[in-house]
């Protein structure tokens, strides 16, 4: 009588759930930030143009319209004005989250993901994390070349220390925002042609160039509860030793709202992305 043969699996291989915890997504997140950094060197014409564009923007604006422009209050148009671009070039510098995301997209780098046993918030934590890092490098260029025309902190170190940190938090919040436009165009022409409407509207509508007391009268309401208008007039008084009143604390509202909110609507459009 003959053995009778032992059945061999020879079914697909099934893979662990991906890991949780906080610990995991701290790592994965952090791995994921890497990726982007260590890319950097490979692309050195973003990197330049994430230099530049902050100092044509110093040097337009104080050589070019300050001349013309007198703010009370103040000795001087570059003590006003160069807080508000360090909130432009931060604001702007956060579309580089959007158009990373919508071409990893487009290339199917998200797709291959899904095989990999990893956090799944980890890529969007990631990306944001890198692209700070990146506005980090935009923003030191920026305080040299604005200390060099003549821009100086008026207050305290701590004040402006302080001024800087809100900045990157409110950066760190609009990159959410170009994460979530990036899962949603699915483009980088797309990212980039919404990304700018809004991101000029917003930066234009606001404290950063001129007080919105000179503006016309409907347009001012919209200007003075404009975010960008209460993080630039907050860290505008701290660089220069002012009283912010109450506009840090809405400056943080902000932040962490708007963080909050895109956060989790990236989050959830990511995992339907890569869900199917």
């Amino acid at each position: 009588m003959s053995a009778v043969p032992v059945p061999v699996d020879v079914g697909p291989e099934t893979f662990a759930d991906p890991p949780q915890g906080f610990m995991w997504l701290v790592r994965d997140s952090w791995t994921e930030a890497t990726r982007h950094l260590k890319a950097l060197p490979r692309n050195p014409e973003l990197l330049v143009f994430a230099v530049l564009q902050p100092i044509m923007f110093v040097v337009l604006f104080v050589y070019v319209f300050g001349g013309s422009i007198s703010v009370p209050g103040y000795s001087n148009y570059k003590q006003f004005v160069i807080p508000g671009i360090f909130v432009q070039t931060v604001l702007f510098g956060s579309i580089y989250t959007g158009l990373g995301i919508a071409e990893d997209l487009s290339k199917g780098f998200i797709d291959r993901l899904r095989s990999l046993p990893m956090y799944s918030s980890a890529y969007l934590l990631g990306r944001t994390m890198s692209d700070v890092v990146r506005n980090a490098i935009s923003f030191a260029v920026m305080i040299g070349v604005a200390f060099i025309i003549g821009f100086r902190f008026e207050g305290s170190l701590v004040g402006a220390l302080g001024a800087t940190l809100l900045l990157f938090l409110f950066a760190y919040a609009f990159s959410w925002i170009q994460a979530y436009t990036g899962l949603v165009a699915g483009s980088a022409e797309a990212v980039n042609s919404i990304a700018f409407l809004w991101m000029f509207l917003a930066t234009f509508i606001s404290s950063a160039f001129v007080s919105p007391e000179n503006m016309p009268g409907w347009l001012q309401p919209i200007a003075e509860h404009n975010p960008v208008t209460k993080v630039t007039d907050a860290s505008r008084a701290l660089y220069n030793g002012r009283d912010p009143g109450s506009d840090v604390w809405v400056s943080l509202a902000w932040a962490i709202g708007i963080t909050v909110v895109f956060a989790t609507l990236a989050i959830r459009r990511y995992r339907r992305t890569t869900s199917h």
